[in-house]
């Protein structure tokens, strides 16, 4: 059963504003009633009056006089018939939502105090005006206690009695994107596949594997799309990303055909889809019309589950279970039987993390990977090269403020065994290893070991021309039963002038050198690209404050 104590003191605020108007409409008529009977007398009676007092008043400034004052009394009973009006119209409310919602378990409080009007402008008077006799001015009425100025007590304004409405979720949508042109001349060779990026492990393993050098290139690859949302949630915002590029990969490599970069959400400090594996530093990408970038990179979109307990721009602490995924070579046993029968199994997901510590242009990042890799022997024989490994990896990496004040120095250092699938270029994760005395497991499974690094300044001359100058490296501990024609070590730089004529628009040009050499039998190749690039920037936004 409701308590009938809200209902009470509803009714108790009720008679109190009742009274207050009955209060109001008596001084109205108190005052009324006083103005007629001290200024309702007739000119001659007012003469003899005067002339029993024996005073001598001139009849026209009197009667000036009492009209004077006969208005100010009207002004008087005006506004307080404006308060009646007021006092009224909170009745009106209070009973409104009395009848409209339930009781509450507290009472409803009303301002009862009675604001006193801005007195009327005081009109010019002359000398014989001012000496005149003059109405005296009435005290300020008191309604239930409380009187037309404070009572003594912090009291609600009409305003604050009034339920704000609740803010309407703020929202918004980001489409952006551009249109690219690469155009290019290749001095050396690599494979036609990845005809307009510089991998060194694409480059040729012998003299003349993808025929003769020389070769012009062209293409759009590298055009994207993109659409990002944001949106206001009881639990903080939600952020979404959807983005798609030309550039084919995997069975796709070669091809101008749309490749999925980002499908992600982000809600405070849980996020999930494909994006940037935490153990990767973006950043750390130079300002190049190249699209691989460098060999030395750790570079990885991944499909990851993430949490993120400190998320604030170079204040980062991450954790993440990510999509699991590697390759191996055969080395010189492709072609063996047990070789042929053994798929690769991975059980458990990577675990990565990363914390970044730093400024707005300056920051440290350190990041981690552990994966468990395991292959079986899916008809095992008279031999079983079923087994497992361990991988895992440290990449540190930075940005730094070069001499201007947008230019900066990206740095990056990166060791790892079995962490290849994660690097920008880099083959293999697992190679054999011969596995003496052992007739059952003749041979075992080895997480590569990788070293790499990557130094990069990016120069902002002015608002209209840049330019980025680096080098990029990666070397792989080969095993001992890998070909001698095996990738062991790449080399990547670059050098370009770009130019933005007008906002959205980019046009430069770019040397590139990449190298590659093989693991054991000395052969070492060169390969040089001069490349234009051409690129038309659109960004539009729907919602929330526009760009």
């Amino acid at each position: 059963m409701h308590s009938t104590a809200p209902i009470t003191a509803g009714f108790r605020t009720r008679n109190r504003l009742m009274i207050s108007a009955f209060t109001a409409c008596w001084l109205a008529f108190a005052l009324g009633f006083a103005a007629l009977q001290g200024y309702g007398q007739t000119p001659s009676q007012a003469q003899n009056s005067s002339s029993a007092e024996g005073t001598q008043i001139d009849q026209s400034s009197k009667g000036a006089a009492q009209a004077e004052d006969t208005q100010q009394l009207k002004e008087q009973i005006r506004q307080l018939e404006q308060m009646t009006q007021e006092l009224k119209a909170r009745i009106a409310t209070l009973e409104k939502k009395q009848t409209s919602s339930q009781p509450s378990s507290a009472p409803q409080v009303v301002d009862t105090t009675i604001r006193r009007p801005a007195a009327p402008a005081a009109k010019p008077v002359d000398h014989q005006e001012a000496t005149s006799q003059a109405s005296p001015t009435p005290t300020p009425p008191k309604v239930q206690g409380h009187s037309v100025e404070s009572s003594g007590e912090q009291q609600p304004t009409e305003q604050s009695d009034l339920r704000k409405p609740e803010e309407e979720d703020k929202k918004s949508l980001d489409i952006y994107g551009f249109a690219m042109l690469d155009m290019g001349y290749q001095v050396n060779q690599n494979d036609p596949a990845w005809f307009d990026v510089m991998r060194p492990t694409k480059l040729p393993a012998f003299p003349d594997e993808f025929g003769r050098d020389g070769r012009f290139y062209a293409g759009v690859r590298q055009s994207r799309f993109g659409v990002k949302g944001f949106f206001n949630t009881p639990v903080g915002e939600l952020k979404t990303i959807f983005e798609f590029e030309l550039f084919g990969v995997g069975i796709d490599a070669g091809q101008t055909t749309f490749r999925l970069r980002h499908a992600w959400g982000e809600l405070k400090h849980f996020g999930a889809g494909q994006t940037w594996s935490p153990f990767m530093d973006p950043d750390v990408f130079p300002n190049s019309l190249e699209y691989w970038g460098p060999n030395g990179m750790v570079f990885f979109r991944n499909v990851q589950f993430r949490w993120m307990p400190i998320n604030n721009e170079n204040h980062q602490l991450w954790f993440a279970l990510e999509r699991p995924g590697a390759s191996a070579d055969p080395g010189s046993l492709a072609g063996r039987d047990e070789i042929a029968n053994t798929t690769a199994r991975f059980p458990w997901p990577d675990v990565s993390a990363r914390v970044r510590m730093g400024h707005e242009r300056d920051y440290l990042q350190v990041a981690a990977i552990g994966r468990y890799i395991a292959w079986d022997q899916i008809t095992p024989g008279i031999t079983d090269i079923s087994g497992h490994a361990l991988g895992w990896g440290v990449n540190v990496s930075a940005n730094l403020p070069g001499g201007g004040k947008k230019d900066v120095f990206k740095l990056e250092a990166t060791y790892g065994h079995g962490i290849q699938n994660y690097m920008n270029d880099a083959p293999v994760d697992i190679a054999p290893i011969p596995n003496p005395g052992n007739l059952i497991r003749p041979i075992n499974g080895e997480p590569l070991p990788v070293t790499a690094y990557v130094a990069f300044y990016d120069k902002y001359w002015s608002e209209k021309w840049s330019s980025s100058l680096g080098y990029s490296y990666l070397k792989i501990d080969n095993t001992s039963l890998q070909t001698p024609s095996s990738f062991h070590k790449g080399q990547y730089g670059l050098v370009n002038l770009l130019h933005y004529p007008v906002k959205n628009v980019m046009v430069g040009g770019e040397f590139q050198w990449g190298r590659r050499d093989n693991f054991a039998d000395g052969f070492q190749v060169d390969d040089y690209r001069v490349q234009f690039g051409f690129r038309y920037n659109f960004d539009y936004k729907l919602g929330g404050e526009k760009k």
